[in-house]
């Protein structure tokens, strides 16, 4: 590593970003010198103040619509777009104009995420951007935001730790990765969210953490963002007669999380519209109302003072102000829509329901079908059951026939949390689920600030990488495997079938490489091929070269294809080669695979392709 000055962590969030950084010169063991970077940002037109968070919104303005000077930055007089909290007010008022949940359109994979299609379904005159350029331009507002506080320790010369959700597939981490390149960043690693978290907590006990979870604890980390609900487990055993911890499940991509009971509150206040008059709200006034419930709820779930916000939604026509609509939102509408909505009580063996769909559907996110997200709970942790058997070290407590993994400790994470009465109705509903089962109450981890504890565990994390504290194991969250196509007569109306071979097992560790799967197989080289991809977070037992003729639907996920042209190598085009795959982690946690030819020295690194076969 290179002599930084700091670790930084930066928390690349669906709703907020974030920056915290550790003084590593003035740090040493368990004695952590950390602080959160305040991040210049335009407020208001002309107005620039420092705030801990940067929110994570974009917006597009039209020709003449701002005045000179209305988005000037101290390190940028005329920048193109406005970042920030001055992008979130904007959307507010023109909708059409603000990209957001940037970060959820990075990791889907049925659209080009490389092409401008941010905002959805804004109209031709509205310039919009990719994905990936929305990610790059908040990292870009961080880095020189950095570089402004700390002129003599520009931010591509510390350790930066970016960190992504715990279920970014492969192709979404190296999107990550790209940005951060395309960003300035060369230094940096990637680390799971929910790790990040506990790594917060460990860093705010004061070394006290080994007095607070023993062998045999098994930490759920209940994480939900503005556009994301990610759930892990990690358990604490005993190793060389240590405390370690070690993540042992991710559950699925879930997108479900703060944006969508902003919709829920808007949808409801809409409702209240209507019902007191003839005027029926269209879709962009839809958007505006969105926007304007997502401010009026973190102000009543974030002040216990307030008990109702004025709602204004603006006109279509040219009369604003005397066209305006007006509402209100109170704090008893937002906690019984919030908490009976999205975390029903429902029994531990709930399952996610799944509506019949449309043949046909606008194009947009994956959002989750179901919006209880105890149920999305109840799922995750049956499936789990058996995560922790084989831990070396790990002695379970649970009682014998449980129906579900039981966890004996519980962190919040997540800007929903900062409501006190979800966190409570959480931990009542999995406290219930426990008593059924016959187990023991589980504890909750208190934390530092929520919205903060991501960056800051990050950071920290950046201190620990450098042998300074406590690691927590983890790996890869699933194992992987790779298809192959059988070699059959071809029969009308029937494609060959897929079988899979397991390339990387789960846990695999950041910088390290398998050994290459002991079959054989045909490569073709010097032209365009695509490698079918799965992926399995419950397949913990499978190792390099297991091989899976079928599997049922809960146990592998087929994730983005892996695209290549690989060099012909003096062979001609279309050539099949035989070849072993090897599989390798890299330090930012992206997997690769490299063939390895029966003779010679030629190898072909197969990389996950971002500029290529996001179509889906």
């Amino acid at each position: 590593m290179s002599e930084a000055s700091y670790a930084v962590g930066i928390d690349l969030g669906t709703t907020h970003c974030a920056v915290s950084y550790v003084d590593l010169d003035l740090s040493e063991g368990e004695t952590v010198a950390q602080h959160v970077l305040p991040i210049p940002q335009v407020v208001a037109p002309g107005t620039i103040e420092d705030r801990a968070l940067l929110p994570s919104f974009l917006y597009l303005p039209g020709q003449g619509e701002l005045a000179e000077g209305d988005l000037t930055l101290p390190w940028d007089a005329a920048p193109a777009y406005g970042v920030g909290e001055i992008a979130r007010a904007l959307g507010q008022k023109t909708p059409i104009r603000v990209v957001s949940s940037a970060k959820s359109w990075l990791c889907h994979g049925a659209v080009d995420r490389l092409a401008p299609i941010l905002p959805p379904h804004a109209p031709e005159e509205v310039q919009k951007v990719s994905p990936l350029t929305a990610s790059i331009l908040y990292l870009e507002h961080l880095r020189d935001a950095w570089n402004a506080k700390h002129p003599d320790a520009p931010l591509d010369e510390q350790d930066v730790v970016i960190t992504v959700p715990a279920s970014f597939d492969p192709a979404a981490r190296e999107l990550t990765a790209e940005a951060a390149r395309e960003a300035g960043l060369e230094q940096f690693v990637l680390l799971e969210e929910p790790q990040a978290a506990l790594y917060s907590w460990i860093q705010g006990t004061d070394g006290a953490w080994r007095e607070r979870v023993s062998v045999g604890d098994v930490i759920l980390v209940v994480d939900v963002g503005g556009g994301t609900t990610d759930l892990s487990l990690m358990v604490v055993a005993e190793r060389e007669g240590s405390l370690a911890l070690q993540r042992v499940a991710v559950g699925d991509h879930i997108l479900l999380g703060g944006d969508n009971m902003d919709l829920a509150l808007a949808v409801k206040v809409r409702t209240k519209i209507e019902a007191e008059g003839d005027r029926q709200l269209d879709a962009w006034q839809l958007g505006a109302l969105t926007h304007a419930c997502r401010a009026a709820k973190e102000t009543l779930l974030g002040d216990a003072s307030v008990e109702l916000v004025p709602i204004v939604v603006p006109s279509r026509g040219r009369k604003l102000v005397g066209g305006s609509i007006k509402s209100e939102l109170t704090r008893a509408e937002v906690e019984e829509l919030l908490v009976e909505g999205f975390f029903p009580r429902v029994a531990s063996d709930a399952r996610p329901a799944a509506r019949p769909r449309g043949a046909l559907t606008q194009l947009g996110l994956p959002y989750a079908q179901d919006a209880a997200i105890t149920r999305h709970l109840a799922a995750f942790l049956t499936r789990q059951l058996g995560a922790a058997a084989e831990v070396e070290g790990f002695t379970p407590r649970q009682p014998e026939g449980a129906t579900f993994l039981h966890p004996t400790a519980i962190l919040f994470n997540g800007g929903v949390f900062e409501s006190k009465l979800l966190e409570a109705r959480v931990t009542a509903q999995i406290g219930a689920w426990l008593e059924a089962d016959g187990g023991a109450p589980a504890r909750v981890l208190e934390g530092a600030r929520l919205d903060l504890a991501v960056a800051r565990g990050a950071a920290y994390y950046g201190y620990v990488r450098r042998g300074r504290g406590v690691r927590i194991r983890g790996g890869t969250v699933r194992s992987y495997y790779v298809g192959v196509e059988a070699a059959m007569p071809a029969v009308p109306g029937m494609a060959p079938p897929i079988s899979a071979i397991c390339v990387a097992p789960f846990g695999m560790e950041e910088g390290t490489r398998a050994e290459p799967a002991p079959q054989e197989l045909g490569l073709v080289v010097g032209e365009p091929v695509s490698f079918r991809f799965f992926g399995s977070s419950v397949r913990r037992d499978d190792q390099v070269g297991t091989f899976l003729e079928r599997w049922r639907d809960d146990e592998l996920e087929e994730l983005p294809e892996i695209q290549a042209t690989l060099p012909a190598e003096g062979r001609t085009v279309g050539d099949v080669v035989p070849v072993r795959l090897a599989a390798a982690v890299t330090e930012v946690g992206v997997l690769e695979l490299e063939a390895i030819p029966r003779a010679g020295a030629e190898r072909w690194k197969v990389e996950l392709d971002v500029r290529a076969g996001d179509q889906g």
